[in-house]
């Protein structure tokens, strides 16, 4: 059971990572077309953009997705015992170096891991996680982020990251289409014959997907950290041997407020949605319901 939901979900994110570039070279096709009158042009600019973005972020992940999170490092044990030991102990179990450990002061339980890899990895505790959970509930979020690491979705989900920012960049550039004088030369060509019905059907391409792109690389994106998050819930009941320590934690995490200052593009990589999203198309965890359910089952 626990293998098979691992090699499923690992299928499912590969597909849609996939989806998720090809998205990428669409939104560009139609930001060429509109600024440029060149889908080509558009495709090749975008994967540029892309390849940069994703670069960027990978390279230096854990200090931009920090900041971004207000989390301040503590360097040794006698800064914070219990989350330091514990961190140690699960990154022991797990086979992967320690992790870099960082504290977030918000009242709201929650936790998150980033990196770029498990040499260069940091998990981040908030301080309402720290007061709540006892010792084996705290061990079962951490094993859940040290999944994370040792199974590389820190990497996928920074890709991820870096793919909707760039979606929003080729969007934010090709609304702007008509400011750029290309809707004064689209309607010259019309008159002197250029238009046609590839033309316009181009045209409503363009504008649809200048419309609904974000909302896609948004589902897109949930649906990767879903994915996610089941297999590191999967691998959290593996590395502590204790489903339950996890599952009592969860409870907690499904009752507590929406986190006060997070930054929302990094909501995808807390154990618990910090924004307390009641819309379920748009919320980038699965229900808390249902992930406890799957580790009972196990």
């Amino acid at each position: 059971m626990l293998y098979q939901q691992i090699q499923s979900n690992k299928r499912r994110t590969i597909v849609l990572l996939f989806v998720f570039f090809i998205l990428v070279a669409l939104v560009g096709a139609a930001v060429g077309y509109l600024l440029l009158n060149s889908l080509e042009t558009g495709v090749v600019a975008a994967i540029v953009i892309g390849a940069i973005y994703t670069i960027i972020m990978v390279s230096n992940s854990t200090n931009v997705v920090m900041a971004m999170n207000h989390g301040h490092e503590i360097k040794n044990a006698d800064q914070a015992p219990e989350l330091w030991h514990t961190v140690e102990d699960m990154a022991m179990v797990a086979q992967v170096p320690m992790p870099r450990v960082f504290i977030i002061d918000d009242d709201s339980p929650n936790a998150f891991a980033t990196g770029n890899n498990p040499e260069h990895s940091a998990v981040a505790a908030t301080t309402g996680l720290l007061k709540i959970m006892n010792r084996s509930e705290l061990e079962g979020v951490i094993a859940h982020e040290m999944s994370h690491v040792r199974n590389y979705d820190i990497r996928i989900s920074t890709i991820a990251l870096a793919l909707a920012a760039a979606i929003t960049l080729l969007t934010n550039i090709g609304g702007n289409w008509w400011f750029w004088g290309s809707g004064d030369r689209r309607r010259n060509d019309d008159r002197n014959g250029g238009g046609g019905g590839l033309q316009i059907l181009l045209l409503v391409f363009s504008i649809l997907m200048m419309v609904l792109a974000p909302l896609a690389a948004a589902a897109i994106q949930m649906a990767i950290s879903r994915n996610r998050e089941y297999l590191a819930d999967a691998g959290s009941a593996e590395l502590t041997r204790n489903p339950q320590g996890l599952i009592s934690a969860l409870r907690k995490l499904g009752n507590a407020q929406p986190m006060k200052d997070v930054d929302s593009s990094s909501a995808a990589l807390y154990i618990s949605n910090p924004l307390k999203n009641k819309e379920r198309l748009f919320d980038t965890h699965p229900p808390i319901e249902e992930r406890i359910d799957r580790l009972e089952k196990m």
